[in-house]
């Protein structure tokens, strides 16, 4: 039978009429599985990791310090005039820096000017005891022969007559009696004088200690490596490097170090929200700025009780010490390293992208994409990290989420998990999502009570409020 010119055409229509919407429904379904647009639920190990820039230093050093006691010689700021350069392996003995001695040379000639008075005073101390107590002993030898006279002039009295007999004994009695006050007066006089020596002794002794304080410190402005090893400038609190031109002072008088190379540490400085989630004894993947093919394992061994304020840093900040397990003979104290700490690790989880999961009134949710379908599924989040969230419950392996909101998504249907009475909100941790309302579909299943502050479904969809 032959047909009618016109039903191969109505045929054809038919089969085009047919095909687009499926064709239509294929293209839809292919493209939200671009990688931009959709995610695959994946299964597998995950990791929580905190990354932070650190500097190496050695674990172990020699300072370098100037002189002693400089507080002694009053020297409380002193100017580094010259130093090696940073990195120079140098020898025990060798010469590290130069001080300033312009600062100490006022010091030395004020502390030469009271020693040479000190001495005076001592000298003249001594010469006036000496006269003094030489005079006290002529003028007892005096009294002594006063008293041999008195007593021979009594002994010639023994014949006269009463009167002159008795004054003959009072002369002798007056005699003998200063005498003996002129033996007790030099002995005062001698004591006195030995006090006055010790006084002025010991004024002349501490001028020459702190003359020859002075000197030992002026020595020692000679700066010398105590022992052999590589030169490393040492930071002043501000972060600078003490170079030529900084200060040092007796509270803090190193200047550089002699870093030990065989056990090297990265320090850094975690803020006060991830702290937290370090502990002693987590390993570490440190990579060098210097050079980031190369990776160093490590584990933390020191975290701070107690947060600082960094310089140009405007939260609290606390110290982390991250010992390099090891060894490394490019490691330089003064590298920045980029420290990757393990705080978590899940070795069988459910994980999607964090941007999948939207939180509603203390509630998650991911839009699920189900063939050319798209349903809003609630589920329960556990930790995640800085790009991924795991998924306790709600979805599974497989399955493919939508990383943004359909523009449709008013009108999708609502999956609630069961018991999603008692999921917890969302909050501050590992566990928390960003905050993203969506609208939901009138007619759903009810929705737990938004906190204080939330959006209420009429301000998130005034179009779908209107319609309900």
């Amino acid at each position: 039978m032959r047909l009618p010119p016109s039903r191969p055409l109505l045929i054809v229509a038919v089969v085009i009429a047919l095909g687009i919407p499926g064709a239509w429904l294929l293209a839809r379904d292919s493209a939200t599985d671009d990688p931009a647009v959709v995610a695959t639920v994946k299964r597998g190990a995950f990791r929580v990791m905190v990354t932070t820039a650190g500097e190496l230093r050695a674990r172990k050093f020699v300072q370098i310090q100037g002189p002693a006691n400089a507080q002694q010689a009053e020297a409380y700021q002193m100017k580094i005039s010259s130093i090696v350069p940073e990195g120079t392996v140098v020898k025990e003995g060798d010469v590290v820096a130069e001080l300033d001695r312009s600062t100490l040379a006022a010091k030395m000639s004020e502390v030469g000017t009271a020693l040479q008075k000190a001495e005076a005073q001592y000298e003249q101390a001594m010469l006036d005891s000496t006269l003094n107590l030489s005079k006290a002993r002529e003028d007892m030898r005096t009294m002594e022969l006063a008293l041999e006279e008195k007593r021979l002039a009594k002994e010639q009295a023994v014949y006269e007559a009463p009167t002159v007999k008795r004054q003959a004994e009072i002369d002798l009695e007056k005699a003998t009696r200063a005498l003996a006050q002129a033996k007790m007066d030099y002995k005062t006089k001698t004591e006195q004088a030995q006090a006055k020596m010790r006084e002025v002794g010991a004024d002349l002794e501490r001028q020459r200690n702190r003359m020859k304080i002075v000197q030992d410190v002026m020595q020692g402005f000679t700066i010398k490596a105590p022992a052999a090893g590589m030169v490393i400038y040492v930071k002043e609190w501000n972060g600078r490097k003490k170079t030529a031109g900084s200060q040092i002072n007796p509270w803090d008088p190193t200047v550089a170090t002699l870093p030990d190379l065989s056990q090297m540490e990265s320090i850094t400085y975690v803020n006060e929200i991830d702290v937290r989630k370090i502990a002693t004894g987590q390993p570490v993947l440190i990579s060098l700025d210097a050079d980031p093919s190369k990776r160093l394992p490590g584990k933390v061994t020191s975290v701070a009780n107690v947060g600082e304020q960094r310089p140009n840093a405007d939260a609290k900040v606390f110290e982390v010490k991250v010992l390099v397990e090891q060894a490394d003979t490019t490691l330089r104290p003064g590298m920045t390293t980029s420290n990757a700490v393990e705080t978590l690790e899940v070795k069988d989880a459910l994980f999607v992208p964090l941007e999948a999961v939207v939180n509603e009134g203390g509630v998650a949710f991911v839009f699920k994409r189900a063939g050319s379908g798209v349903t809003r599924q609630e589920v329960e989040v556990g930790a995640m990290n800085d790009d991924e969230v795991i998924i306790k419950r709600g979805l599974a392996e497989g399955d493919r989420v939508l990383l943004s909101p359909p523009s449709d998504a008013a009108q999708l249907e609502t999956i609630r998990l069961p018991g999603s009475g008692n999921v917890p909100k969302a909050g501050m941790g590992d566990s928390a999502v960003p905050a993203r309302p969506v609208p939901v579909r009138p007619g759903a299943a009810p929705q737990p009570t938004a906190p204080s502050g939330a959006p209420r479904q009429s301000q998130l969809a005034p179009s779908a409020a209107r319609k309900g």
